[in-house]
């Protein structure tokens, strides 16, 4: 993959998954803007760009200023569109700010490329949880789709805003499908972001990680580092233009599984306890989820399995651990 003096937007270039597609990027020779508004419920953090500060431009502004996000839209080639509120639980408590983050302003950013660069690619994040419970043995791209939660429903919809934009303008976009991302310069604080990532918190100061129930349901696990690839490789190839992908891992792990990897090669101990419930309510179950599609299309497969992708993690937390909770 080559990137050299491509110039390269990152909406939500702070965040988890932003700042690592933004360190890859300029490692292959992009010129790298990232846009952000460092949203406490959005997981931003400058740390996540420490080593690397001095080799990207950053502006500090919201998607849902029309004008600024126009303004760096208009010069670049490709656009990652990271930026969401990203919290389920928060959706449902603040639904309204869920629908402009999550809908108004991925309407802001393709009206952008529309009328002012419309040659830009556009790769957008999506998610697994936008399919809702399972109604058939395994998730594919063409599974339907009941989300059980605001932000679900809102990631379900924006992806429906890019593929139309596409389709109707003719504009270069495509959307990729994460499950249960996990890796360096995720947001450990909090539940808010996903499960796996905050266990990693609590392993990483050897407390407690608590398992719902049984911790039974299956889930696809994807280390950062193999979805960033699939994102700049979906961003460089044409036949991935109008395009849905799922960018998920091999096989899927039970919460109880994960907990106990995490437990081995990071710390802490498992625990369960009973389903709280508000989480019960908004609980997919089980998540199989095939990755055929990205494989046969564009060659993209996972290169990490469970203990390579923890040791990285633990590697990266462990000396700047103060900068994440």
């Amino acid at each position: 993959m080559n990137l050299q003096d491509q110039r390269i937007l990152i909406t939500g270039g702070l965040g988890f998954i932003g700042s690592n597609i933004a360190r890859h990027c300029v490692e292959l020779g992009a010129k790298v803007t990232l846009y952000d508004c460092l949203d406490p419920h959005s997981g931003g953090n400058m740390h996540n760009i420490h080593d690397f500060e001095n080799e990207v431009e950053i502006v500090l502004n919201d998607i849902r200023n029309f004008e600024g996000g126009s303004s760096c839209i208009r010069n670049q080639d490709v656009l990652f569109s990271c930026a969401a509120f990203t919290s389920h639980p928060q959706s449902m408590k603040e639904p309204l700010i869920d629908i402009d983050v999550n809908c108004k302003g991925v309407i802001n950013l393709l009206e952008a490329i529309r009328r002012f660069n419309p040659a830009c690619k556009m790769v957008h994040i999506g998610t697994s949880t936008q399919i809702g419970r399972m109604v058939l043995p395994e998730v594919t791209e063409n599974h339907p789709e009941f989300p059980i939660d605001i932000y679900s429903a809102n990631k379900s919809a924006s992806e429906k805003y890019v593929l139309c934009y596409g389709h109707a303008y003719h504009l270069p976009v495509c959307v990729v499908r994460l499950a249960n991302v996990y890796g360096p310069r995720s947001n450990i604080r909090t539940p808010d972001f996903g499960f796996v990532n905050y266990f990693v918190g609590l392993a990483l100061k050897n407390k407690d990680l608590t398992v719902f129930g049984e911790g039974r349901q299956l889930r696809n696990l994807s280390f950062v580092e193999d979805v960033v690839h699939a994102l700049v490789i979906a961003a460089l190839d044409t036949r991935a233009n109008g395009q849905v992908y799922f960018a998920a891992a091999d096989r899927q792990y039970s919460v109880k599984e994960i907990a106990e990897a995490l437990a081995l090669h990071v710390g802490g101990r498992v625990q369960f306890v009973e389903w709280p419930k508000d989480r019960a309510a908004i609980e997919v179950g089980d998540a199989i989820i095939s990755n055929a599609k990205i494989k046969a299309a564009l060659g993209w497969a996972p290169t990490h399995d469970l203990a390579q992708g923890m040791g990285k993690t633990k590697a990266y937390f462990a000396p700047c651990i103060d900068k994440y909770l």
